[in-house]
C-alpha cells in the first residue's frame, strides 16, 4: 500500500498568507496616497535632526509620472492579492483549469514579488544615502515585499529550480533598469539650478569660506511664486525664525526658500541670535530659550532644526501651491 505524503502546511496556506500581507501593504500604501494628494502630513513619529515620512512624501522620489509612487505601490500590492486568491475563489473551476490557473498565478505572483523586491530595495537605498530619513512605511514596504518574495519562492513545490533563477534574473534586471530610467531626471547634486522642469532640486551645503556676519553666506537659489508664498504666509501667521549667520542649516533653509522668498523672511521673520550678527537679537532668543538652530516658532509651537517647505505649509495654514523648487 503506497502512502500518500501530506501536503506540508506551507503549501496550504501560503496563498492566504501572501493576500494577508499584500492586502497590509495596500492598506499602507493607499493611506500614502490619500495624504500625498490631499496635501496632508502622514502620521509618523519624527525625532529632532531627522528627517522622517513627510520628507521622504515631498521628495522628487515619492512622485512617478506626476503621480505619488504609493499609488503605484497600491495598485502592485492588489494585484498581489488578486493573483494569490484568484484559483481560491474560483475553486468550482474544473482540474484542467484551475491548475493552469494556479501555474499561471504563481508566476505572476513570482514575478511580482521580484519587481517589488528589486524596486524596494533600490528605494532603500535613496532612503540611507540621498534623502538620509526614516521612514517606518517605507521599511515596512520593503519587509512585506521581500516576505511576498519568500514566500513564493517556498509556497509550493517548484518543479524546476532553474526557472526561479531565469525568472529573477529577466525580471530583476528589467525592473532596475527601468528603475534607474525613471529616476534618471532626479538631479542629485548641490544646488544647481535646473534640473528637470517641474521637478524639486535636491540641496545640499558645505561651508567652503567663511560667513559673513551681514548676510552669512550668499543665497545662490531663486524663488517661485510657491516660495514667495509659502514666505508671506509664515509672515501673516506671526512665525519666528531663530537663526545665527554662521550656521551652516540655516543657510540651507535659506536655499530651500531662495532669494526672493529669503527677503521677506529677513525683513518680517528671522531673528538673529549671534551676538556680532546684523541686527543681532539675543536677548531675544534667550528669552525664548533657543537651543540649536534654526528653530522655528510657529502659533506657539517649537520646531527644531531645517524644515522642509511642505512641513512649514501644513503648520503655518499656507492653503497655496505648494509646487516648491527645491527640497533637503
Amino acid at each position: 500500500m503506497i502512502r500518500r505524503r501530506s501536503t506540508p502546511w506551507i503549501h496550504k496556506w501560503s496563498r492566504p498568507l501572501i493576500a494577508a500581507i499584500a492586502g497590509c501593504g495596500a492598506l499602507t500604501t493607499a493611506y500614502l496616497t490619500i495624504e500625498k494628494l490631499t496635501g496632508g502630513s502622514a502620521a509618523c513619529v519624527a525625532q529632532d535632526g531627522v528627517k522622517g515620512c513627510n520628507d521622504v512624501l515631498s521628495s522628487p522620489w515619492a512622485t512617478v509620472f506626476g503621480q505619488p509612487l504609493a499609488l503605484f505601490g497600491f495598485l502592485a500590492y492588489t494585484s498581489m492579492v488578486i493573483f494569490a486568491l484568484a484559483p481560491l475563489v474560483f475553486n468550482s473551476v474544473e482540474n484542467n483549469r484551475r491548475k493552469q490557473l494556479e501555474n499561471w498565478t504563481w508566476l505572476l505572483l513570482l514575478g511580482g514579488a521580484i519587481a517589488m523586491s528589486v524596486f524596494s530595495g533600490y528605494l532603500m537605498y535613496v532612503l540611507a544615502s540621498q534623502i538620509k530619513a526614516i521612514c517606518p512605511y517605507c521599511i515596512g514596504s520593503a519587509l512585506f515585499s521581500l516576505s511576498l518574495l519568500v514566500l513564493t519562492i517556498i509556497g509550493r513545490t517548484w518543479e524546476d529550480i532553474g526557472q526561479i533563477f531565469f525568472t529573477a534574473i529577466i525580471v530583476g534586471m528589467v525592473t532596475l533598469i527601468s528603475t534607474l530610467g525613471i529616476y534618471a531626471g532626479v538631479n542629485k547634486s548641490d544646488i544647481t539650478p535646473g534640473g528637470t522642469p517641474g521637478q524639486p532640486v535636491n540641496i545640499s551645503f558645505t561651508p567652503k569660506e567663511n560667513p559673513n556676519p551681514a548676510f552669512g553666506w550668499e543665497v545662490t537659489t531663486t524663488s517661485g511664486e510657491a516660495e514667495i508664498a509659502l514666505a508671506r504666509q509664515l509672515a501673516k501667521v506671526g512665525a519666528k525664525e531663530y537663526t545665527a549667520y554662521w550656521c551652516p542649516h540655516c543657510h540651507e533653509q535659506k536655499l530651500l526658500f531662495g532669494k526672493e522668498a529669503e527677503e521677506i523672511i529677513n525683513n518680517d521673520i528671522k531673528v538673529e541670535c549671534a551676538a556680532d550678527g546684523l541686527k543681532a537679537q539675543p536677548e531675544l532668543c534667550k528669552a525664548a530659550k533657543i537651543e540649536g538652530f534654526p528653530t522655528w516658532i510657529i502659533n506657539g509651537k517649537s520646531y527644531s532644526g531645517v524644515q522642509s517647505l511642505e512641513e512649514l505649509a501644513k503648520i503655518s495654514g499656507y492653503t497655496g501651491s505648494r509646487n516648491f523648487k527645491y527640497f533637503k
